[in-house]
């Protein structure tokens, strides 16, 4: 195999982010030729709960991948539902970049202004927000990176939320003020290459690409979601990392307003990652989360 067409996203960031895929195949003497499209998550600007959740990001891209428009596809993985798609099957995940969020603003979170107005459309930063600062005002907003920028350098709010990965992956660094050590999005700062699940000469080609590692964080982090059957847009975060054959986790879910939150760590010997992400959830369903997830009150 000499060419692959990779689909990605049109967006800056996530063509940036096929492009590090790209540029490892290349290295690997494959031809790769990037096919951008659009989906219903970049066109509509209604907020991502009302869509049906970041899994709206995905559906153009796998529909091209079914129809034979591209080879393999290129996905945040945090945007990919747990479920498996019929018919594709996720075959690699490179070295995944940095996990964290980041404030983007004049100062950190602790010295904004009193009822300081910050943006973001995940309901699991704002409710991480909330629970460092009742008196926020959270905004939920839509828009590429520099849109977001934008709504702090003009004015319009105090401070963005966003993810470091894709801040340093575009080269918009700059107006970070403040670092969160809290956990993120399951599989936050991961890719997901995925491609036909019958297609084995695309799959062992893009194997080459893939991060073990990396590949066992996420596995553990999105078992997790699975288990609590929470969707990727609940308020609840799960970061893995991996050292030496063993995993620590840490998983939290937080009600909307911030004001409630059960947080749970694992650690232990990597022998079975959905089973250590399953073990989490669990601790954290007998706590009672899942009736806040449920009800609309998380």
């Amino acid at each position: 195999m000499t060419s692959i067409r990779l689909g990605t996203r049109a967006s800056l960031l996530a063509q940036t982010q096929a492009g590090t895929v790209a540029d490892a195949l290349r290295a690997r003497g494959i031809d790769v030729e990037m096919v951008p499209m659009s989906s219903q998550g970049d066109t509509d600007r209604a907020s991502l709960s009302s869509l049906g959740g970041t899994g709206v990001f995905a559906a153009a891209l796998r529909e091209a991948l079914l129809a034979g428009e591209c080879d393999a596809v290129v996905h945040s993985y945090k945007d990919l539902p747990t479920a498996p798609h019929p018919g594709l099957a996720v075959v690699a995940t490179p070295e995944r970049a940095d996990h964290r969020d980041v404030l983007c603003a004049a100062v950190p979170l602790a010295e904004l202004p009193q009822e300081a107005r910050v943006g973001t459309g995940s309901p699991r930063r704002r409710a991480q927000l909330l629970a460092a600062r009742e008196d926020l005002h959270v905004v939920d907003i839509r828009g590429n990176v520099d849109t977001r920028l934008a709504m702090v350098s003009d004015g319009e709010l105090d401070a963005v939320v966003l993810a470091a990965a894709g801040l340093a992956r575009i080269g918009r660094d700059e107006p970070i003020a403040d670092v969160f050590e809290w956990p993120t999005a399951p599989a936050q700062g991961a890719l997901a290459v995925e491609a036909r699940a019958e297609d084995t000469e695309m799959i062992e080609v893009l194997k080459q690409v893939d991060d073990e590692r990396t590949g066992q964080a996420v596995a553990v982090e999105r078992a997790f979601l699975a288990e609590l059957e929470a969707g990727c847009s609940a308020p609840v975060a799960a970061t893995a990392t991996i050292r030496f054959g063993r995993v620590s986790l840490r998983a939290v879910a937080y009600s909307a307003d911030g004001q409630r939150r059960h947080g749970t760590r694992v650690d232990d010997r990597l022998t079975d990652a959905a089973d250590i992400g399953v073990r989490a959830a669990r601790t954290l369903i007998e706590a009672g989360v899942q009736e806040w997830l449920q009800d609309g009150s998380a």
